[in-house]
């Protein structure tokens, strides 16, 4: 039993905390002061006088009145209908101001890395011309040692097995001749 107080208790605790998150944020609209009263009625003491364009956040509307929070924690009564859901343009151009500043930084941030990317590009580009380069040079070096050059050894093997045959045939006529010679006589 104890136990489903306890969850009961803390189901409440979090529904109360998440209450004023959901709250709904408005802005004191038109050209006034507002007093901010301790209860629904002109009867009920002011507490604080509310200017155009101080944000609220509306917590419960009642008959003619609505009950706000201050930024500063305060919670009281207001007139219903001096409300706006929408900033004053002022609050607006303060937003609107910082956007421009941030988008600015954004900006200069991003120019930043587009040159810092074209600097790379353009070195990549380099290299990679430096690498074609390179590679056109090994591959007919390749191609000079493993096909290109092998005619030499060719021509060597070729001379060497004509000067054999050369010699060997001389050697034939020379061998061939003494034989002769002795047969005639």
């Amino acid at each position: 039993m104890q136990l489903v107080g306890g969850v009961a208790a803390l189901g409440l605790s979090a529904l109360l905390v998440a209450l004023p998150a959901s709250a709904e944020k408005a802005w004191v609209r038109g050209e006034v002061r507002l007093n901010l009263r301790s209860g629904p009625g002109n009867q009920y003491r002011i507490m604080k006088v509310i200017k155009t364009g101080d944000s609220m956040q509306i917590l419960r509307r009642g008959e003619g009145w609505t009950m706000v929070r201050t930024p500063a924690g305060e919670e009281g009564w207001i007139p219903g209908g001096y409300l706006d859901p929408q900033p004053p343009p002022t609050v607006r151009l303060e937003e609107l101001e910082v956007e421009v500043a941030n988008l600015r930084d954004a900006l200069e941030r991003t120019e930043a890395e587009a040159s810092s990317l074209r600097r790379s590009s353009e070195e990549i580009a380099a290299n990679d011309s430096e690498q074609k380069t390179e590679i056109e040079r090994l591959t007919k070096e390749n191609y000079r040692l493993h096909a290109g050059e092998r005619w030499a050894e060719w021509i060597t093997g070729a001379l060497v097995l004509s000067t054999g045959m050369v010699l060997g045939a001389l050697m034939n006529r020379i061998s061939s001749r003494r034989h002769r010679q002795r047969l005639r006589l």
